[in-house]
């Protein structure tokens, strides 16, 4: 508005530039509330008063046709701020609800469980909804502590009803079924009723660690974990053979088969999706999980976690384009 009136005053008024102080109260209708449009629109309206009386048109017929055009845009101006701040209100409720619902799917895991100290990290790619596919649970079993991360296929609302569908029938088989493989069959059957034939599927790993027997795995399709000993050795506990992700397991192909890998105090047990994996620097490589075990040796798991994430994002050097779950599990010394 004010260079429109130093450009009205400099070339005369002939050139025509009145109508221009309109362009306030449109853009005020754009970025701010509609209150701050209605004090534009009369500000507005005083440039005009000003400059008609400076260029000697009041009166005139273009004079008219510009406060003509600075009400109506001021008008025009407060409608859009007014549609805007509910439409910004509505998604700020709907927000607050993913927040809830990410709180009540993916609750918060106890740091510690047994002989195990636990921390957990989760990042979605939708950082406005913060809520996505990935999925993690930590259960207290009769059996030791049995642990789950998976990822569903896809986004949006679907992956987190899947996930949902997922995470319950680990909570229930965890304390029910005697063997791993048993807690691996309930979530099949669960995903089958759900899915009824779908395209859906979720990959996922299992794992059963107990005091005296090391860990069992059982992996449906998904990355392998990162395995830290206490002395720094860095190993991917990888399964004997490959097998189906969960939902696909029911089409007449064996399931995953068990396996252990020695877990003593001291040692560290990283388990991740594949938006950990999956981050590529700007040439396009991915990053190297297996080069990055020393982050997680800091005393504080917690911390641990937020010194990787903190190191994918520098080698991204972008926001993240998938779901990122991570859970590190420490074997307490005595």
């Amino acid at each position: 508005m004010g260079i429109v009136a130093v450009v009205d005053v400099t070339a005369g008024s002939s050139v025509g530039y009145l109508a221009l102080v309109s362009l306030g109260p449109a853009f005020a209708g754009l970025v701010g509330g509609w209150r701050r449009t209605a004090l534009i629109g009369l500000l507005s309206l005083v440039f005009c008063l000003g400059l008609g009386i400076y260029d000697d048109v009041i009166g005139e017929r273009r004079w008219y046709s510009a406060m003509a055009s600075v009400a109506g845009v001021t008008g025009a101006g407060i409608a859009a701020a007014v549609m805007r701040q509910r439409r910004e209100a509505e998604l700020a409720s709907m927000r607050s609800i993913a927040e809830v619902a990410q709180r009540v799917l993916l609750r918060p895991v106890p740091r510690t469980a047994g002989h195990l100290r636990v921390a957990v990290s989760y990042t979605s790619a939708l950082a406005e909804a913060r809520i996505g596919g990935d999925l993690y649970e930590v259960v207290t079993s009769p059996g030791g502590v049995r642990v789950i991360v998976g990822d569903v296929q896809g986004k949006g609302l679907e992956a987190v009803e899947t996930a949902a569908v997922v995470l319950g029938a680990f909570r229930e088989a965890a304390h029910e079924e005697d063997e791993l493989e048993g807690v691996g069959e309930r979530l099949e059957r669960a995903l089958e009723r759900e899915l009824q034939g779908g395209e859906k599927f979720v990959t996922a790993v299992l794992a059963e660690l107990a005091a005296d027997k090391g860990v069992v795995l059982l992996n449906y399709g998904h990355p392998a974990p990162l395995v830290v000993r206490a002395d720094g050795t860095v190993t991917f506990a990888e399964p004997p053979r490959r097998a189906l992700p969960l939902g696909l397991g029911l089409h007449g192909t064996a399931g995953p088969e068990p396996f252990a890998t020695e877990f003593a105090p001291g040692d560290q047990m990283f388990l991740y999706t594949d938006g950990v994996t999956e981050t590529r620097d700007p040439a396009g490589r991915f990053y190297p999980l297996g080069e990055r075990g020393h982050l997680l040796k800091t005393d504080d798991p917690e911390a641990a976690l937020g010194a990787l994430r903190a190191d994918m994002e520098e080698y991204a050097q972008a926001p993240p384009h998938d779901d990122a779950a991570m859970l590190l599990i420490r074997y307490r010394r005595v």
